[in-house]
């Protein structure tokens, strides 16, 4: 019997599944909101240098807008200039303010003189990130994208040595440990170091959260588990500009997104470990107990009673028992080689357009809290699309398909005029809805492409590509200083790429789960030697009392 048969029996959809997908739904609630902090606390205000220099007390006798002009030169566009401030008072141009431009200048002496109309306080405005020092607010979010990078790919070794349960506990409480500590920082030393370890440990709980839900549930209904799991990034992207809104210092900002981690703390209890992963790892017995509670919470329970905790080894026929698996598997045999490659390549791209068209997309014409709010509404009916998508075409033509889109879309508009913006405006919305119906689709279609053994280390391996070509994203948007188009000609071309790569995966639709590597490259036996072969789900029927050893995934 394989595993898939044996869930079947005991609903492999049924209220311990959905209290699972619960549970993690609002468990990453935290770590989609730390995603987008960066575009909230390290935005630089309008600012200007101090003006209060005085001379010989004279200034003191001034109104504020009188010091400001014979102290601080003005722009072309009429605005005080942020970064430089007269050597000497100009008292002259409290005559004649025209002619500021050729006269003497210095860096600001006494420090900025910020506008806090929008926000109480920013990394830029605590500590004077501003002009030679500007670069160093959004470094925060490389900082942070760093460490989301390394973790992903810790944590996914981690929790495939030592089990999904114990790492994802460890994931919440240290993500929410630095981040508490990072909005009492008293230096930005301090804090960029608190942000790095942030993203490092506060990663783990999306990608074992992803794979546990995968794991529990029947292959029917995979596609839907990925679209709720994808739309728990879009509840929390509305959700975080309402905060946002609501509170404009950064240092309760940052409180009021960690803290909601706790309830992720409180509910891990009732989080249960992959069965799957306890039996590939010989933990029969725990699988075992596990399954028991599956099958009574979902009202099945004579369906655990016809099989023994011993017999549950059969299901699930490792190459070693006590064997320890890492990332250089994935690379050891052919076809773990090629898929490692394939997936790796559609991971970076899907990531890499997903983020260089939100960090584009620059405006609606709307406040910046309400633009975030759009950005998060518009995905809603890309993602809920998958779900038709992905049982209409199949995972492949889906993946490849919206990819493909993206790409057309970044394209049109690099034909498209500047001053067309309600037209560049649209295309650029369906591009991006686009873009999250990839993103929806990859993370179901990889969690489904690995095997049990190395499904943690996949899903680590691709997150860490994903991140890599997030932290990328804003180093291609710079190349629009050489050509206004260079960005969306670079973009174009990876989503282009990927959606002719993606087109060479394996379709998994109504497959089930490969458990071994020799699942994945297709050699595993059967007891008379033979090759086993796919099989479909509708192939289940009458499968509880008969034990198969057919092969779980093929490549095609």
């Amino acid at each position: 019997m394989k595993f898939e048969d044996l869930l079947s029996e005991i609903n492999g959809f049924g209220r311990f599944q959905k209290m699972v997908l619960m549970i993690n739904f609002f468990g990453r609630f935290s770590l989609a909101c730390h995603f987008l902090l960066g575009n909230f606390i390290a935005v630089i205000p309008s600012h200007h240098c101090d003006s209060s220099l005085d001379a010989d007390g004279i200034l003191g006798n001034l109104s504020r807008e009188e010091r400001m002009t014979v102290s601080i030169p003005t722009q072309e566009d009429g605005t005080p200039a942020s970064c430089h401030m007269f050597s000497h008072p100009q008292f002259h141009l409290l005559m004649n303010s025209s002619s500021s431009t050729e006269l003497p200048v210095v860096e600001c002496q006494n420090g900025w003189e910020f506008d806090n109309s929008t926000f109480i306080s920013t990394l830029a405005t605590q500590w004077d990130l501003v002009c030679d020092n500007r670069a160093l607010s959004r470094l925060t979010t490389t900082i942070f994208f760093i460490g989301v990078m390394l973790g992903a790919a810790a944590f996914g070794s981690l929790s495939a040595m030592y089990g999904r349960k114990p790492m994802l506990l460890l994931s919440h409480i240290l993500g929410m440990g630095f981040g508490l500590c990072s909005a009492f920082s008293s230096s930005f030393v301090m804090f960029a170091v608190l942000r790095f370890f942030t993203g490092f440990t506060i990663t783990g709980s999306v990608i074992i959260s992803t794979v546990l839900n995968v794991e529990w549930v029947s292959i029917e209904h995979r596609k839907l588990v990925g679209v709720i799991d994808s739309l728990s990034w879009t509840f929390a992207f509305m959700s975080f500009s309402l905060i946002a809104y609501l509170i404009r210092d950064w240092r309760w900002l940052t409180v009021s997104i960690s803290l909601p981690t706790i309830i992720a703390i409180i509910t891990w209890w009732w989080i249960p470990e992959s069965a799957r992963w306890l039996i590939a790892n010989g933990k029969a017995d725990k699988a075992y107990s596990y399954l028991h509670k599956c099958a009574v919470m979902n009202r099945k329970k004579e369906a655990t009673a016809m099989i023994k905790p011993e017999e549950l080894g059969k299901i699930i026929v490792t190459d070693r028992g006590n064997r320890k698996y890492s990332y250089l598997d994935l690379i050891k045999t052919p076809m773990m080689r090629r898929l490692a490659l394939l997936t790796g390549i559609t991971w970076f791209s899907v990531a890499t357009v997903a983020y260089g068209i939100s960090f584009n997309i620059s405006s609606f014409g709307l406040n910046m809290y309400l633009t975030q709010f759009v950005y998060g509404a518009i995905e809603i009916p890309a993602k809920l699309s998958i779900y038709y998508l992905l049982d209409k075409f199949g995972r492949r033509i889906t993946q490849a398909g919206s990819l493909l889109l993206v790409g057309i879309s970044l394209m049109i508009n690099i034909f498209i005029p500047k001053d067309k913006t309600v037209v560049r405006t649209v295309i650029a919305v369906l591009g991006k809805g686009c873009s999250a119906t990839s993103f929806g689709t990859v993370i179901l279609y990889s969690s489904e492409l690995y095997p049990t053994v190395l499904r943690q280390n996949g899903m680590g391996y691709n997150s860490f590509v994903a991140r890599l070509g997030v932290s990328v994203a804003p180093l291609i948007l710079l190349s629009d200083d050489i050509w206004s188009y260079f960005s969306q000609v670079i973009l174009s071309s990876l989503a282009l790429s990927a959606a002719f790569v993606a087109y060479h995966l394996p379709e998994t639709r109504g497959r089930c789960l490969p458990e071994t590597i020799e699942d994945v490259e297709g050699i595993r036996r059967g007891t008379d030697g033979s090759p086993l072969q796919d099989q479909k789900t509708e192939e289940k029927e009458g499968s509880r009392v008969k034990w198969k050893d057919d092969l779980i995934l093929q490549n095609t």
